[in-house]
């Protein structure tokens, strides 16, 4: 395979993706809106489903949550980290895939809308699941200036890592992900969980999850997608 050919990184989305912390973030949002005298149901919390942290927030505030944008993001994100201190809920086949990326010696990066200190209790719990270091670089939602679908976190991850985005692989769950990570040139894999996502010819879709999913499936659909056959 040329160089052209080969993946230079794998970028990662978090919720969703690597862990299903979806389930977690509907509780803090139902508790923190009966908080406030109103009601949070599953669809509304679907709704939010990979959308920056800012503009979920200002939903919150819609529907009659009298807190700072801020104070917000850090109740939830608090009320997320109090039950993944319980149980971390990994997805099935992400913790095995990222390995063997690493193994493999390919660059990673960790491209989340979630803020910094929540991606940092993620990526040391899977410093302990690897026996070693998860990724190279991270790139938070309190790093960027425009959040997904937007295509700048992925470009920064990119950045970070010195490599052409266009040579990078990125795995998502949610529309807004899927959108930035297609908006960015990377080889975009879709892997719908709590939302379901239609078939694209703008990325690979993975129906079934990771589960069974290896490097050498990345590498064949970012070999196509280089050479200019189907993604």
């Amino acid at each position: 395979m040329s160089a052209d050919l080969r993946i230079a990184a794998v970028l990662w989305d978090m919720d969703g993706t690597l862990v299903d912390t979806e389930p977690y973030w509907m509780v803090a949002e139902q508790e923190l809106v009966a908080s406030w005298g109103g009601v949070w149901t599953h669809e509304d919390g679907l709704q939010l489903v990979g959308q920056g942290l800012w503009e979920s927030a200002l939903v919150f505030q819609s529907r009659g949550v009298g807190l700072s944008e801020q104070e917000i993001i850090d109740a939830l994100t608090d009320r997320v980290l109090e039950q993944i201190a319980e149980h971390v809920p990994w997805r099935p086949g992400a913790r095995e895939l990222l390995a063997e990326v690493r193994d493999a010696g390919i660059p990673t990066a960790l491209v989340t809308m979630s803020i910094r200190r929540m991606a940092d209790r993620i990526a040391s719990a899977l410093e302990l699941e690897l026996d070693g270091p998860a990724f190279d670089v991270v790139v938070a939602g309190d790093e960027v200036e425009r959040p997904k679908p937007h295509p700048d976190p992925y470009l920064r991850a990119a950045e970070l890592l010195a490599v052409d985005i266009r040579h990078c692989a990125a795995i998502e769950d949610s529309e807004p992900g899927v959108a930035s990570a297609v908006a960015s040139g990377a080889t975009s894999f879709a892997v719908p969980f709590h939302v379901p996502l239609p078939p694209s010819p703008a990325y690979a879709l993975l129906e079934n999850g990771l589960e069974g999913i290896g490097l050498a499936e990345l590498l064949s659909v970012h070999a196509a997608r280089t050479s200019g056959g189907a993604r």
